[in-house]
């Protein structure tokens, strides 16, 4: 029941996984007809409920819900069906998972859900509520369905970007390698675009930033274009290899954007981060890249969805978080075209509030308090 205890409940959402093509490498995982949520519920009972998403990370264990519910309102991290495992993930099937979940905790008893995009989920979140409230997509970028315009897409009641990016295919090209010059060899490298070679920075001059910046569309661009040539030629799809996917100069010079972090990134330092297997975005489909990581294709610019949603939206940012710069939330809330909207930072606050519990019950705290002052709480 709604509110029965402030312990972590494991929620099964009904969906339907087993379809065409095959997605999903479990065969457990595509005939459950499941997805999970875990669920924290205050102590008294609550008709709202914070449903915090991403594309494919674990929020069964998410730091924000112990302590949303001890602040009185029901908190869920929820999967979608690529959890662990981004590399056929399709964003327009992300946007079907979080309607189930919506579907499921209204059925729960929850009249108030709010959609909280943390990291990658700010432009999830935006996408799907720009799609609940006027659908226009009708395939993805390989013309494959879901046609979001035919789907069942409860609103959510408010949006939340929390320590959030614009989207996978921005944040992508901010920190793809654009030194590499042949896609199967990233000791092959262009010198002149090259981060870590000291002769350029850090500190990074005006010049070379722009170059820099220049070079990773074009790189982007240039996997788009071979990617469309190869689903031209077949099969269906393809997996592949992206090499140096965190080279984003912010990570080495602090002088740009200058905030509260710490040099280099959420995996160790740059340099070491941009070859490593477990750090962004390194294998991918080719459906999945124009889905996913497509600064040219994607359906998930966060601004441009974010745009065209009437719900009130908070951004919340972290002035020392070394993913998510303020940048970032900026072109979130700038881009809401509504007055219901707050921009808010919690100064000093990393990406994971590791170590910073009261950092992170500022945060929850100002969650709720705006959620109060929008009578959603």
């Amino acid at each position: 029941m709604v509110g029965d205890s402030d312990d972590a409940r494991l929620i099964g959402i009904p969906v339907d996984l087993d379809s065409q093509p095959v997605d999903i490498y479990s065969g457990v995982a595509r005939h459950s007809g499941k997805l999970w949520a875990s669920l924290h519920s205050p102590a008294a009972p609550t008709k709202t409920l914070l449903l915090v998403i991403h594309p494919s990370s674990n929020f069964l264990g998410h730091y924000l819900l112990p302590v949303a519910a001890s602040l009185g309102v029901a908190a869920a991290g929820m999967t979608t069906r690529y959890i662990g495992n981004d590399t056929t993930l399709i964003m327009e099937n992300c946007v079907l998972d979080i309607a189930s979940g919506i579907r499921h905790f209204r059925g729960l008893g929850y009249e108030r859900v709010i959609l909280v995009g943390n990291s990658g989920g700010g432009g999830l979140a935006a996408l799907y509520q720009s799609q609940a409230e006027r659908p226009t997509i009708t395939r993805t970028p390989a013309g494959d369905p879901p046609d979001l315009t035919a789907a069942d897409l409860p609103t959510a009641d408010a949006v939340v970007a929390f320590m959030a990016h614009p989207g996978r295919a921005a944040v992508y090209t901010n920190w793809l390698d654009p030194a590499i010059t042949t896609e199967a060899d990233p000791r092959q490298r262009d010198p002149t675009l090259d981060m870590f070679d000291l002769r350029n920075g850090p500190p990074y001059s005006a010049d070379f930033l722009a170059r820099y910046r220049a070079a990773q569309v074009s790189r982007n661009d240039r996997i788009t274009g071979w990617v469309l040539s190869a689903l031209a030629a077949g099969p269906d799809d393809l997996p592949f290899v992206v090499h140096g996917t965190c080279a984003d100069p912010r990570f080495a010079d602090l002088s740009i954007e200058p905030d509260d972090r710490t040099a280099g990134t959420l995996w160790g330092p740059a340099q070491a981060a941009n070859l490593m297997p477990a750090s962004l975005g390194h294998y991918t489909s080719l459906r999945s890249w124009l889905s996913q990581w497509s600064v040219a294709t994607s359906n998930c610019d966060g601004p441009a969805q974010i745009g065209r949603v009437s719900a009130p939206v908070l951004v919340l940012y972290g002035t020392a978080d070394q993913a998510c710069f303020r940048s970032d939330a900026l072109s979130l809330y700038e881009a809401v075209t509504h007055d219901r909207k707050r921009l808010t930072c919690i100064k000093g606050a990393t990406h994971y509030f590791q170590g910073q519990p009261d950092l992170l019950g500022q945060a929850a705290s100002q969650m709720i308090d705006w959620l109060r002052e929008q009578e959603l709480a």
